[in-house]
C-alpha cells in the first residue's frame, strides 16, 4: 500500500498538467519570437546585401541561444543542483557516522517532485541506520562486558592457585569455580557465533518431516538430572506431531526454554509443557512457576543481552531468548510470553501452517 501511494506521488510529479503547460508555453515563446525577429529582419534588410542580412540572422540566433542558455542554467541551478548539493552534504555527515543529520524537503506534501521523494527515504534510510548504529554499539559493549566477567574469574582464580599454601579443599573448589567461568565463556562465545549467523542468513532451515512430540520428550529426558535435582513438580501433556521443519534449529529452541524454565524456578516448583495441534498449528507451551516477570520486562525479554532478572545475571548472558526468537522468525513461526510478577511465566511457540 505504501509502495503504492508512493508510485502515485511519482506519477503525479512527472506527468502533472502544469509540468507540460510550462514546457508548452516555453518552446512556443521561443519559436514565436524567433520568428519574429526573423520576419523583422527581412523588414530592415530589404535591400541590404545578403550578407548582411545572414550576419544579423545570426547574431539574432546567438542572443536568443545565449538567453535561453542562461535561463537554463538558472533553472538547472535552482531545481537540480540545489537539491543535490544539500543531499550530497547529508550523505557526507552520514559516511562520518553522523546519522542525526536529515535533509530538509524544498515542496510540502501536496506538491512533492521527485527530489522530494528521494530525500524522504534517504531520511528514513538515515533512521534505520542510526538505529542499527546504536544497536551495533551496544551489542559490542554488552560482548565487551560479557566477555570481561568470566575471563576475570579465571584470572583471579588462576592466581590464587598459585599459592603453594593452599588447603587441598580451596585448590578444588577454585579449580571448579574456574571450570563453570569457562563454561560460561564457551557458551557465549557460541551463543554470539550462532546468532551472528542467523543475522546474517548464513543457516538456511532444512525442513524435514519428524515428530516434534518425539523431539520434545528426548530433549526433556537429557534434563532429568536438573529436574531431580530441584525436586520438580513435572506436568507434561506432549501428543505426536508430525511436522515439517528444521529439527536442529528447534533443539536450539526448546534447549534453551526448558533451562531457562529450570533456571528461574525455586527447587519444589512446577513445570509443565504441553503439545496440541491447533488449527494446523504446532503450539508448545512450556509453563513455570518462577519469579517472572512485568509486562515491561516481557515487551524486551527477547532483546540481545537483556536480563530481566539481575540477580540471576550469572547463570546466563542474556543471548538464549535472542537466539530463540531469530529461529522462529527464520521458520516463520510465533513465540509469546505470558507471565505474573512473582507467580510464573508461560512461553508460547507456534509453529506456523506446518502441522500435519
Amino acid at each position: 500500500m505504501k509502495k503504492r501511494r508512493q508510485a502515485n506521488r511519482v506519477n503525479k510529479s512527472m506527468f502533472s498538467i502544469g509540468n507540460f503547460l510550462i514546457f508548452f508555453i516555453t518552446i512556443s515563446a521561443v519559436v514565436t519570437f524567433s520568428f519574429l525577429m526573423f520576419i523583422m529582419t527581412l523588414d530592415i534588410e530589404f535591400g541590404m546585401e545578403i550578407q548582411r542580412s545572414a550576419f544579423l540572422t545570426f547574431i539574432n540566433v546567438l542572443i536568443l541561444s545565449l538567453i535561453f542558455t542562461l535561463i537554463d542554467g538558472f533553472r538547472r541551478k535552482y531545481t537540480v543542483e540545489r537539491p543535490l548539493k544539500r543531499i550530497l552534504s547529508a550523505t557526507y555527515k552520514w559516511t562520518q557516522g553522523n546519522f542525526t543529520e536529515r535533509i530538509a524537503p524544498f515542496h510540502g506534501l501536496g506538491s512533492m517532485n521527485e527530489f522530494d521523494i528521494i530525500i524522504e527515504d534517504l531520511n528514513k534510510m538515515a533512521t534505520e541506520l542510526s538505529g542499527v548504529e546504536t544497536l551495533r554499539s551496544d551489542f559490542i559493549a554488552n560482548v565487551s562486558h560479557e566477555l570481561k566477567t568470566p575471563l576475570a574469574i579465571i584470572q583471579n582464580y588462576a592466581t590464587m592457585l598459585q599459592n603453594v599454601e593452599l588447603s587441598e579443599e580451596k585448590r578444588i573448589e577454585y579449580s571448579k569455580t574456574i571450570t563453570d567461568a569457562s563454561r560460561r565463556f564457551s557458551e557465549l562465545i557460541t551463543n554470539i557465533l550462532k546468532l551472528n549467523k542467523l543475522e546474517n542468513q548464513q543457516i538456511y532451515p532444512d525442513a524435514q518431516d519428524f515428530n516434534l512430540g518425539e523431539q520434545l520428550r528426548e530433549i526433556l529426558m537429557d534434563f532429568e538430572d536438573a529436574w531431580e535435582k530441584k525436586n520438580f513438580n513435572l506436568d507434561f501433556d506432549i501428543d505426536d506431531v508430525d511436522i515439517k521443519e528444521d529439527a536442529e534449529l528447534l533443539t536450539l529452541v526448546w534447549n534453551n526454554l526448558f533451562s531457562n524454565a529450570i533456571k528461574f524456578t525455586e527447587g519444589g516448583g512446577k513445570i509443565s509443557v504441553t503439545l496440541k495441534s491447533e488449527n494446523d498449528y504446532a503450539v508448545v507451551k512450556i509453563s513455570d512457576t518462577g519469579c517472572g516477570m512485568t509486562p515491561e520486562v516481557g515487551q524486551r525479554i527477547f532483546e540481545k543481552f537483556y536480563q530481566g532478572d539481575n540477580s540471576r545475571a550469572t547463570q546466563g548472558n542474556g543471548l538464549g531468548l535472542a537466539l530463540v526468537k531469530r529461529v522462529i522468525d527464520i521458520i516463520g513461526g510465533e513465540i509469546s510470553v505470558e507471565s505474573i510478577l512473582g507467580q510464573g511465566s508461560t512461553f508460547i511457540v507456534k509453529i506456523k501452517g506446518n502441522a500435519v
